[in-house]
């Protein structure tokens, strides 16, 4: 049963995050389609893959987060928060990255599944792990936006301003946005890292060192970037390269290190 309702969540995913690329690619025409129809789409791929999170990370022992399981209930979490945002700010256009990520974690959870039980874990260290994944969600989305927005920077270099462009908000307002995804992200980061000392006992038995060194120096690098634009406005090529920096150092603190640890040295 979770493989046809993972199949047909795919399938809602890669629609939706079509569906906004041809908008996208449509932006020029008299009247492009509204962005309703494809976030609805999301939604309902969303709540299905709630279903499908529900049996496979929830499970009587405890949560279960697996490398492949916990990339499904993240590639989860940044569709959902993008979703959620795209309702009241401009930023449906990530979807056309965002959505088939969704898709592909989900599959991949179905297709290996993995076990790391996190056994009898009380609602603090539940609110913990939630705070830390929803962080990463932020962070992640703030990614995607640099990403795009280096697109359009160079698109604007080289005075090809048309296409697909003129569906994309203005460079202020991408650059507005980007900043208020990671001082967001920031901020959780931030609560993720100090509430992380109540469960820690052991760096090095608990195998967090590599975790929790690159996690701070993430967090370090955003914070770097958010007082650079407050100090000094940086903006442009200066914010997406310290931005993707960031981002680099926090995949490389979460699923770098648990993709050595649980599939290639098999310690859990």
């Amino acid at each position: 049963m979770n493989a046809v309702i993972g199949g047909l969540t795919a399938l809602l995913y890669l629609l939706a995050g079509g569906a906004l690329a041809a908008r996208l690619a449509h932006a020029g025409a008299d009247a492009p389609w509204p962005k309703g129809g494809p976030l609805a789409l999301g939604w309902g791929a969303a709540l299905l893959h709630a279903m499908i999170l529900a049996q496979t990370v929830f499970q009587t022992p405890g949560l279960n987060l697996g490398f492949f399981n916990a990339l499904s209930f993240t590639g989860w979490l940044i569709g959902v928060v993008l979703l959620a945002a795209a309702m009241i700010r401009p930023v449906e256009n990530l979807g056309i990255l965002v959505l088939p990520f969704a898709a592909l974690t989900l599959i991949l959870g179905l297709l290996f599944p993995t076990e790391r039980i996190v056994a009898n874990a009380e609602w603090p260290l539940e609110l913990h792990i939630l705070i830390a994944i929803l962080a990463y969600s932020l962070l992640t989305l703030a990614a995607a936006q640099a990403v795009l927005l280096a697109i359009q920077d160079r698109r604007l270099r080289q005075r090809h301003p048309g296409g697909f462009l003129r569906g994309i908000p203005p460079v202020t307002l991408m650059e507005s946005l980007l900043f208020q995804m990671i001082g967001a992200g920031f901020v959780l980061l931030g609560i993720t890292l100090v509430s992380g000392l109540f469960f820690l006992e052991d760096l090095s038995d608990q195998h967090l060192t590599h975790k929790v060194v690159l996690s701070f120096a993430a967090w370090c690098m955003f914070g770097i970037l958010l007082w650079g634009r407050w100090r000094f406005g940086w903006r442009g090529r200066t914010a997406i390269r310290w931005t993707l920096s960031g981002f680099a150092f926090l995949v490389l603190a979460y699923f770098g290190s648990k993709l050595v640890l649980e599939l290639i040295l098999q310690r859990y």
